[in-house]
């Protein structure tokens, strides 16, 4: 792509636009821009930017729209597919100071929300109304609204409650050339003209910039319970999940850790209060909420014997609510602690539930094939499964050249089975080349044409996705 460099002329109408203490030019700010969680990728840009307003973002883009100059929109940089890395240099564009909660509507369950209060924040606010924004991903504690919708987010409550996408009534947006549009009604229903408010949730920041949400909330739910079933085997704890939603149970989380993922936690966390036994395999973490507490016991009461049809272990229920806390915390762990044991690339493969243990089996035929060991945990519930693929021995060579051929394969069979790329971390930067496995010629040219609509010089997130 040919964008033009940044010019000093650039830079003075850019802080004539935001201010100079918005403006950082310095290599130390622009480094701290320049990655987000995605591996060890650096991308600096050339100049970071903080706007605070949607006029500010509209002049910023009207600006590099003006002098053919790339723009990377950047939230809270926890992405694992590289979608906030300035990949062509240019404003780095931060949505940090859009950070928040603009009204919170009890009388008709909405929150409307700028991209840049943290996830876990808008939550306990609605919490402490009595009200539920379900989407929980497992970097709530820092992640952005914002980047939840360019990568429509999920978390463990999705298989209940839904992804991002489905709580989304309305967005603000500043299109590449600057204008500023909103893309639905305050509604819940809404069958007015094309859906631009879904096309918009998980186009990675690639269509447009959001400048503020409404999101639709639920009434908090009263109780919840937890349990952790062991495994001996991988395969029947994945069989299990799709026994669990047969028998008429919807958790409010299904999730799945392999027994390296828990070991590797408690020792990343140097956690002494759970164990797991040496013939352990695999294990559930299931959870069922609701406001009648005689339901939930049944309902665990109902899993419990589903599961000791897989050979199901002794069944941990959680008693209080530290021991629940305990086990989400190293659920939502694991992730990091995998990345502390070594070099690893992550794959956030998707399949229809039943498909699971055959979607485990052949990643770790995979690796034997190319020589990597994985590390696999997810949502099962929603046939979501986190691949961790750690270099250990692997030699630099094997790692850079044979490895992709893996993760080629991988996608292969996850696609074979119904499945697609990504379940909720994006294509981004890192799964671009696989995208033709997943789409057909015509179904990568409509999506190339919808960005072309939008964006006509290609300066917004350029290098992402295609």
């Amino acid at each position: 792509m040919n964008f033009n460099k940044l010019t000093n002329k650039h830079i003075d109408k850019l802080i004539s636009l935001i201010g100079a203490e918005n403006v950082y030019q310095s290599e130390e700010q622009r480094v701290k821009y320049g990655s987000d969680e995605t591996e060890d990728f650096s991308f600096p840009p050339e100049v970071v930017v903080r706007p605070q307003t949607t006029a500010e973002v509209s002049g910023i883009m009207k600006l590099a729209f003006e002098y053919n100059l790339p723009v990377t929109p950047m939230g809270a940089r926890t992405g694992l597919s590289g979608g906030a890395l300035a990949v062509y240099g240019g404003i780095g564009l931060s949505m940090e100071r859009f950070n928040k909660i603009l009204k919170i509507d009890e009388n008709n369950l909405q929150v409307i929300v700028q991209p840049g209060v943290i996830t876990e924040v808008l939550q306990e606010e609605c919490k402490a109304k009595g009200l539920y924004y379900a989407p929980d991903p497992a970097s709530r504690g820092t992640c952005f609204i914002g980047g939840n919708l360019a990568e429509n987010s999920g978390g463990p409550r999705a298989v209940k409650y839904g992804v991002t996408k489905d709580f989304v009534l309305n967005l603000e947006v500043v299109l590449p050339n600057g204008d500023i549009i909103e893309t639905g009604a305050n509604t819940l229903k809404n069958s007015t003209g094309y859906n631009l408010t879904q096309l918009m949730v998980g186009s990675e920041g690639t269509l447009g910039i959001i400048t503020k949400a409404v999101l639709k909330l639920l009434p908090y739910p009263k109780h919840n319970l937890l349990m952790l079933v062991p495994f001996k085997s991988s395969a029947k704890a994945c069989e299990a999940v799709s026994a669990i939603f047969k028998a008429g149970i919807t958790p409010s989380a299904l999730e799945f850790m392999e027994r390296d993922a828990i070991v590797w936690t408690i020792d990343f966390l140097k956690e002494t209060t759970i164990k797991i036994e040496d013939d352990v395999e695999a294990q559930l973490l299931i959870e069922v909420d609701g406001n009648n507490t005689d339901v939930l016991f049944k309902d665990c009461e109902i899993i419990a014997e589903v599961v000791d049809k897989f050979e199901a272990g002794e069944i941990m229920f959680a008693e209080s609510e530290a021991q629940k806390d305990a086990l989400w915390f190293i659920r939502r762990r694991v992730g990091e602690a995998v990345k502390s044991n070594s070099i690893y690339k992550e794959e956030d493969t998707v399949v229809p539930r039943f498909e699971l243990a055959n979607l485990l089996k052949g990643v770790k035929e995979i690796g034997k094939k190319y020589g990597f060991t994985s590390v696999c945990y997810g949502h099962a519930g929603d046939g979501n499964l986190h691949i961790n693929i750690i270099k250990g021995n692997l030699s630099d060579d094997a790692w850079k050249n044979e490895l992709p051929k893996g993760i080629k394969e991988i996608f292969e069979l996850t696609v074979s089975l119904g499945g697609t790329l990504s379940g909720e971390h994006g294509i981004g930067y890192v799964q671009k080349e696989y995208m033709s496995i997943a789409f057909s010629e015509i179904e990568l040219n409509l999506m190339k044409s919808i960005k072309k609509v939008f964006d006509t010089k290609g300066i917004l997130n350029p290098g992402k996705v295609f």
